[in-house]
C-alpha cells in the first residue's frame, strides 16, 4: 500500500523525513502543501481519525500562525472554523504529514513513523 506524505519542500524537517522515507525503502505519493493545500474534508477526517486535538494540525511555529495570533484566537475558535481555516493556506498546516495504513502522523518522528508503516 502506497503512503502519502505531504510536506512543503523548503522545510528542512521535510526533507529529512523524506531522507529517511527513501532510507526506509517506503512507497509514497508526495504532495506539496501550499500547491495541493488539504481541504477541510481531508483535514476533518485526519483530525477524527488521528485522535489527536486540531491544534496539532496548526504549524505553531510559522510566520502565518504568529502574524495572524492564531495562539490568541484558536482556544475561542470552533472546530468547523479551525477547519475552515486550515483549508485556506497549507502554511498554516504543520508538516510534514503522513499518512500509512490509516494512521495520521504530524510532524516528523521517526519512530512513530516506523511504527505507523509497519501496523
Amino acid at each position: 500500500m502506497s503512503s502519502l506524505f505531504i510536506e512543503y519542500p523548503k522545510c528542512t524537517t521535510c526533507q529529512k523525513a523524506k531522507k529517511w522515507l527513501d532510507e526506509q525503502g517506503v512507497s509514497y505519493e508526495d504532495r506539496h502543501i501550499v500547491e495541493q493545500n488539504p481541504t477541510a474534508e481531508e483535514l476533518r477526517t485526519w483530525i477524527e481519525e488521528s485522535g489527536l486535538p486540531s491544534k496539532k494540525f496548526f504549524n505553531t511555529s510559522g510566520l502565518l500562525y504568529k502574524s495572524m495570533s492564531l495562539k490568541d484566537k484558536l482556544p475561542g475558535m470552533s472546530l468547523d472554523d479551525q477547519i475552515a481555516l486550515l483549508a485556506t493556506n497549507g502554511m498554516l498546516v504543520k508538516r510534514p504529514i503522513l499518512i500509512t495504513n490509516g494512521r495520521i502522523c504530524v510532524g516528523f518522528k521517526a519512530d512513530e513513523w516506523k511504527a505507523a508503516l509497519h501496523s
